[in-house]
């Protein structure tokens, strides 16, 4: 079955009380018992288990490979759960380029828990090898990562990681099982912002955990999420699921015109340089080539007047809002270094583009003025 017939009929079925097509929202929080205690529906309380949560974690893990999902209030907590997960004296690699909210995380939460981390560019897989200790029992991919959306060998990293008997954990947000399937070149685990792609529509927070195996580690992160209490609202599920129905015709027209608008800037004489994996004179191109099916929505590029060239042409688009996130039907425009605040490790004159479904002549247009 192809990705698009799965996308709009994984996870579903019918309601059987009502015949509806759409999926009814559970709002109730507890789950009525029959006389001898046993759960009616197969539920006890929202924060173990809900119908709207199984829902959508039937239709996830089969986009992705994978045997089992589990999701959550937010990718933060997908991620963080992973993390707790991790026994005391534990060391992580985390890639140079990885979201800064994970590296905030290692920096000041980690070693609180008795678990050590490193940054490492990823890109080198011989640096990466070299940064891996015999305590080593994660390695945390990220590509295309955010915000410079630099390209790591998958096939190859995670064999290090299995090397390592690491468990080895790609963040596929940027690209989404539309684009690349982790699972399929080694991962262990797929971490997914469902906020973004899946959603869709800029209206829903969540995130998500694919698992290759159904096994003592899925086990594990379901029971620290039901006692630590990190669960998505039915209501966001509900939301989630709709948003997965349309995400590859999204993701097709979305990745389209990215393409456009990165071999656009390329041209301009005010951007000195274009981070894209599509583009030829991206370092990772071929191996985006070989592992993903297209180079997705997200870009980003530098002015080249600096920090203030950059904070001036983002001032000035009319056409992308200026917002943090991404994966929405509207195209949206930042200057990464503000957004991310005063830790920053981003470069101050890159400006980070989500691009959404308008037509992409229009967006250029927009980054020509802007840009001027």
């Amino acid at each position: 079955m192809r990705f698009e017939t799965r996308a709009v009929h994984a996870g579903h079925r019918i309601d059987p009380s009502t015949g509806s097509v759409a999926p009814p929202i559970h709002l109730s929080t507890t789950f009525a018992r029959d006389e001898a205690s046993a759960p009616l529906g197969g539920h006890t309380y929202v924060r173990e288990s809900n119908p709207n949560q199984e829902q959508l974690e039937e239709a996830l893990f089969p986009l992705e490979g994978g045997e089992a999902a589990l999701v959550f209030a937010s990718g933060m907590a997908a991620g963080i759960a992973v993390l707790q997960a991790l026994p005391p004296g534990s060391h992580v690699l985390f890639p140079g380029d990885v979201y800064y909210g994970f590296r905030v995380a290692a920096e000041e939460f980690l070693p609180n828990w008795g678990i050590r981390s490193d940054l490492v560019d990823m890109t080198d897989l011989g640096a990466l090898a070299a940064a891996i200790r015999p305590e080593t029992r994660l390695i945390w991919l990220e590509t295309p990562s955010n915000p410079l959306l630099q390209v790591v060998d998958l096939e190859r990293a995670t064999a290090l990681a299995r090397q390592a008997g690491a468990v080895a954990v790609v963040d596929n947000t940027f690209a989404t099982p539309v684009l690349q399937r982790p699972l399929e070149l080694g991962a262990d685990v797929v971490l997914h912002s469902t906020t973004k792609y899946f959603g869709g529509h800029s209206d829903v927070q969540g995130g998500a955990l694919v698992f290759a195996r159904r096994d003592e580690l899925w086990e594990r992160i379901a029971h620290l999420r039901h006692v630590l209490g990190a669960v998505a609202s039915p209501f966001n599920d509900w939301l989630v699921l709709r948003g997965l129905r349309t995400l590859a015709c999204r993701m097709a027209a979305q990745s389209a015109s990215g393409l456009a608008v990165a071999r656009a800037l390329e041209a301009l004489p005010g951007v000195s340089a274009v981070h894209y994996p599509g583009l030829p004179s991206h370092p990772g191109h071929e191996i985006a080539r070989r592992q993903m099916s297209g180079f997705g929505a997200m870009l980003s590029f530098r002015a080249a007047g600096g920090r203030e060239a950059a904070l001036r042409a983002v001032g000035r688009a009319r056409l992308f809002t200026r917002a943090t996130s991404l994966g929405g039907v509207e195209s949206l425009i930042e200057h990464r270094a503000t957004s991310e605040g005063s830790g920053s490790r981003t470069p101050q004159e890159l400006i980070r583009l989500s691009i959404g479904l308008e037509h992409p002549d229009d967006l250029i247009e927009d980054l020509k003025q802007a840009l001027s």
